[in-house]
């Protein structure tokens, strides 16, 4: 009996000591009495490129689709005959079987670029007859705005007169801003007119653009445009509301042209540079990767002063030989023109006024060089399944170093990929791409620790992101995203730069005969064309950056809680064992070494909330008040649309009574930051 009494007495006592080690709360301990690695000044920053109408229905600002005629050879694609009161007529495509007949023997182009038109033929002008274009999923219509029309034009003799311009609804019954100007007699000519909108009207997307007459004839039409009001008042420029989301992230460059974009199907239509240079009457466009035709209105100038809005600097990816069907072209002599062709590049971006391509910058409107550190050879050359890769890089990268011994260059295959790795000397910087789930990323948060640092070059993550959420992230993405976040930024002196990608969408989806405006799921920043939003995972990188110290403290966690997977945890790519485990509390803290702020990161990705006792080792003062930055969902799955632009935002807080060791409560599925102060 007594034995027994012995036995039970020993499983009570077991079984308390557990209770109350699992009642402990998880604890952080802050050692700011050790050096940690000191943080990448660029650690965040912008990842762009053509893709779910990120510039064209996008961030560009132009507002007339298919501009110049080319989107579909076969049709007007955007465009539409108006017709009303009795008047009759049509439009139809001319030049589009012209393409390969000589600019001489072309009727209708008006030079190299602009070689297809449209012609509205008006067989009656008893009413209203006209062109009207419906923009990118509709013309945006805003109250006491002024828009800047212009279009070239062309007619037989009797079209001579008036051409009324005007936006309106897409019906016609409503007209939100008109114009005029007159037709002349004779060959193409630029015109240009203001339309400005009244005070009363409210915001709407269902708008179309229209060029009318009443007089028969045959008329003809060359890159029409319609401007709102751009960023800095720039002509040819980009989106307020994009550009200021942009800004208010904070970022310190901008990776351009891309990613596909920069590669293109095939050789032929690779990003051509060149040919987006100078006026719009220059730019043909091009066929692009993700199913539409690119303006190239945002051509290498605007990506350049793109840049200098953001006052960020430049990061320039050259095509580098190899294009997404395979195309590929083997290091030696027949490498030789796309190196030049990536020099005068470079050229173009940080050459002289005296210099042929810094000259050429210069007549298109900037005299001044761009600063430009580091230059991207290719963009995910770990597909090219020829062994090119590795000569193509030393070419590129002996020429740019002979030339500009000032700019490091990145490649584009990393460590991940096991047996690719560059020969010769170490890169500057290797570009690593991340598309993973939330257990996956979350996984996977101490990826960087694990680096040898006496080995590995220094990381560039030039792509990453947590694909949940469609067509913009949600907050599980969100809490996914934080967490890969701290493992970057505890390692900051690895990972110099890092950027999320895609950075834009469109959300538009399938309506009619217009097809869905975006090809890419869980993106950062949505829009339509009235207005846009961020997703939670935009926030993250807000917070994440907004928030960052120079210095990297060391932080020691105990009682970490961990949660299991769950079927909902697994993807197509990857089963995820029932029984794993990974834990719930992630975390990173920095400090300003000039000040005494610290920054602490904690993200909860539990469905509990989680009391922390923080602890500031090494502090001989602390401020008793500090901030607490929270953002928080109910549900893994909510997120932000363009209906609820705000149902996930931060929430700043003052926190009182904090001391050495204090305790502090973090939200269930929250990314939060503690702002405080010590002394040393």
């Amino acid at each position: 009996m007594k034995r027994k009494t012995f036995y039970f007495a020993a499983i009570l006592l077991c079984f308390l000591v557990t209770f109350r080690l699992s009642a402990q709360n998880a604890k952080l301990t802050l050692n700011l009495n050790k050096s940690g690695a000191k943080v990448s000044p660029t650690l965040y920053g912008l990842m762009t490129e053509e893709i779910n109408h990120s510039y064209d229905g996008g961030l560009y600002a132009e507002l007339i689709r298919n501009r110049v005629f080319k989107d579909n050879m076969e049709t007007p694609e955007a465009w539409s005959v108006v017709q009303e009161g009795g008047g009759k007529g049509t439009i139809m495509l001319m030049g589009a079987n012209e393409l390969n007949v000589p600019m001489e023997q072309q009727r209708n182009a008006i030079n190299d670029a602009l070689t297809v038109c449209l012609r509205l033929v008006v067989e009656k002008g008893d009413g209203r007859v006209g062109i009207a274009n419906e923009g990118y999923w509709g013309i945006p219509v805003k109250p006491q705005t002024t828009y800047q029309a212009s279009f070239y034009a062309k007619g037989t003799d009797e079209a001579a007169g008036p051409l009324n311009v005007s936006i309106e609804s897409n019906d016609g019954t409503v007209t939100y801003a008109s114009g005029q100007v007159t037709l002349d007699k004779g060959p193409w000519k630029k015109y240009r007119v203001s339309l400005t909108t009244t005070a009363g009207i409210k915001p709407t997307a269902a708008g179309r653009f229209v060029i009318s007459t009443k007089r028969p004839g045959s008329y003809y039409f060359n890159l029409v445009s319609l401007f709102p009001p751009t960023y800095h008042n720039r002509p040819n420029g980009n989106r307020i509301d994009l550009m200021q989301m942009m800004a208010d992230m904070k970022p310190t460059f901008l990776r351009f042209p891309g990613g596909n974009f920069l590669e293109g199907d095939y050789f032929s239509t690779r990003f051509p540079w060149k040919s987006t240079l100078g006026p719009l009457e220059q730019r043909p466009g091009h066929p692009g990767c993700w199913g539409y035709r690119a303006s190239d209105g945002i051509g290498l100038l605007e990506f350049l002063e793109w840049c200098e809005d953001l006052k960020i600097e430049p990061l320039l990816a050259v095509y580098a030989g190899y294009s997404l069907k395979g195309d590929y072209v083997y290091p030696g002599p027949l490498l030789k023109p796309y190196i030049e062709d990536a020099l005068n590049e470079i050229e173009y971006v940080t050459g002289s006024v005296k210099t042929k391509w810094g000259a050429k910058r210069a007549e298109d409107g900037h005299p001044a060089p761009f600063k430009l550190s580091y230059v991207e050879i290719g963009n995910e050359d770990w597909f090219d399944r020829s062994p090119s890769y590795d000569g193509r890089f030393n070419q590129f990268r002996n020429a740019i170093k002979a030339r500009y011994p000032q700019i490091l260059c990145i490649s584009t295959i990393s460590e991940e990929q096991k047996g690719k790795v560059t020969t010769g000397d170490v890169p500057s910087m290797i570009d690593e791409h991340y598309y993973r789930s939330a257990w996956q990323m979350e996984e996977d948060a101490d990826h960087y620790d694990k680096y040898n640092r006496a080995t590995s070059p220094k990381i560039f993550v030039g792509e990453w992101a947590t694909r949940e959420g469609v067509p913009t992230t949600n907050m599980n993405a969100a809490l996914g995203d934080a967490a890969w976040m701290t493992g970057m930024e505890r390692n900051a002196d690895l990972v110099l730069k890092s950027c999320y990608a895609p950075l834009f969408v469109n959300v538009n989806p399938k309506t009619g005969t217009l097809p869905r405006a975006w090809q890419w799921g869980s993106d950062l920043i949505g829009y339509n064309a009235i207005t846009s939003y961020g997703s939670p995972s935009y926030y993250v990188q807000k917070m994440f950056n907004t928030y960052l110290g120079s210095q990297v403290i060391p932080v020691a966690g105990t009682n970490i809680p961990v949660k299991r997977a769950t079927k909902q945890d697994s993807t197509n790519r990857r089963a995820i064992p029932k029984k794993a485990t990974i834990p719930t509390l992630f975390y990173v803290a920095t400090k300003n070494t000039k000040g005494g702020a610290v920054y602490l990161k904690v993200v909860n990705t539990s469905d509990k909330a989680q009391a922390v006792t923080i602890t500031l080792n090494g502090a001989t003062g602390v401020a008793a008040e500090g901030t607490m930055v929270t953002l928080k969902g109910d549900k893994p799955d909510d997120t932000n649309t363009i209906d609820e632009p705000e149902k996930i935002i931060p929430v700043t807080s003052k926190i009182k009574d904090i001391s050495k060791t204090f305790t502090q409560n973090f939200a269930p599925y929250s990314v939060n930051v503690i702002q405080m102060y010590t002394r040393p």
